[in-house]
């Protein structure tokens, strides 16, 4: 069969032919329809994240959409290694396995999967939103960040804060729920930039913050974490969930007084800190709300033999590869 092949650790895929799965108890083969490029898949495949088997040569591909054998179409998570599910056919664990929606196409399905479920797990397993609370996405620019302004809205938040280093593409989410955009620029480049992130959320935060999505770690989430100690009334909860590290920076050099001076709850959202079911529930839940939500995703579609292609490209739009 025609798949995305990986070499070794830390390799590009090449498109090449690759051996057939074959199911087996528990195990069964999907024929793959269409699978998104999101981070978790690049990074698992080639070996970089913390949940990647490390079998090499592999398929790869984290998840994907297409037919099981008798017919039913389903979204599924995590094939069996080698079989990823970028080929045309991928083996999967028959509870890793979820219903599409007829009305949702499957690359829909496939691009909203992850970011989708990223922003779910964060704003309804960890930080356990409830209606009429006011909620600021730190790095609302990517897909899952948008996603997450969307599903804040629908989900009840009165008040939903974006903020992010693309000014034009803040400004973009003001239509799809944002209440407000704040636009920061951070680094060597922009020596009172810190200051003036933080004076711009001291003014959000006046008004109170429930909670804190953040997609970029580094600098500007040690920014929130300060201004939250320093503005928000004593005692008053605010849930910071750490849901990816997009900045780059992997470590912040946090003051022990932001913690001892709040009542910050710190928490990561991501596979391991929630049960895979718990995780797939998410995912069958945003495809549920993609109407109702009315949820936008900006996709570009290529075909699997243009995977190298594909692999190099920018994260948003998100990249889907269809198969059949």
């Amino acid at each position: 069969m025609k798949a995305a092949i990986i070499t070794a650790a830390g390799k590009m895929p090449v498109f090449s032919d690759f051996h057939e799965p074959v199911a087996t108890e528990g195990l069964q083969v999907v024929t793959v329809g269409a699978s998104a490029l999101s981070q978790f898949s690049r990074s698992r495949s080639s070996g970089s994240h913390y949940s990647a088997e490390g079998i090499f040569p592999s398929v790869a591909g984290a998840d994907g959409v297409g037919l099981t054998s008798d017919g039913r179409r389903v979204y599924f998570a995590l094939p069996e290694a080698p079989f990823g599910a970028l080929a045309e056919k991928a083996l999967v664990r028959s509870r890793q396995c979820i219903p599409v929606p007829d009305g949702l196409s499957d690359v829909t399905a496939a691009a909203i999967a992850n970011p989708g479920m990223s922003a779910w797990a964060a704003l309804v397993e960890r930080a356990h939103l409830q209606p009429g609370e006011t909620v600021l996405i730190n790095g609302a620019t990517g897909s899952a960040g948008t996603l997450a302004v969307q599903l804040a809205k629908h989900l009840g938040a009165a008040k939903v804060i974006a903020t992010g280093r693309n000014e034009a593409e803040l400004q973009t989410l003001l239509s799809v729920g944002a209440d407000v955009a704040i636009p920061f620029a951070l680094g060597v480049s922009h020596p009172r930039g810190a200051n003036e992130y933080e004076e711009a959320l001291h003014e959000q935060f006046a008004n109170g913050i429930d909670v804190v999505i953040d997609y970029l770690w580094g600098e500007s989430a040690k920014t929130v974490i300060v201004a939250i100690a320093r503005m928000v009334e004593d005692t008053r909860p605010v849930r910071f969930v750490h849901t990816g590290g997009a900045s780059g920076e992997g470590k912040i050099d946090l003051p022990g007084a932001a913690l001892r001076s709040s009542a910050i709850q710190l928490m990561g959202s991501g596979a391991k800190s929630v049960p895979m079911p718990k995780l797939l529930a998410c995912i069958e839940n945003v495809f549920e709300a993609v109407g109702p939500a009315r949820l936008q995703i900006a996709t570009k579609v290529l075909p699997l033999s243009e995977i190298e292609e594909a692999w190099k490209a920018p994260g948003k739009p998100r990249v889907v590869i269809t198969v059949s």
